[in-house]
């Protein structure tokens, strides 16, 4: 029985690291996509929360922009009613 880890070589330059993913992918592909996996998974969470807190602030943004251009339009009404 041989060790999953038994793959072990130096690997000096990018096309050896790639062919060792590529090897270590094919000889345990569900060790491999879990490896991905939990690895990738703490930067997905990073990316949604970022994402719900960008919203949030465009949000508040919009809600403020509407505000100021509310009350812009009622100084800008009540000048008129002065006018008359």
């Amino acid at each position: 029985m041989t060790c999953s880890h038994s793959l072990v070589k130096p690997v000096t330059n990018k096309a050896g690291w790639a062919e060792y993913v590529v090897e270590w992918a094919a000889k345990d592909p569900y060790g491999f996509l879990t490896t991905v996996i939990l690895a990738l998974t703490p930067l997905f969470i990073a990316s949604a929360l970022l994402s719900w807190k960008l919203a949030k602030m465009i949000e508040a943004r919009d809600k403020e922009q509407k505000k100021k251009q509310k009350r812009q339009e009622n100084i800008a009404k009540a000048k008129r009613a002065k006018k008359d």
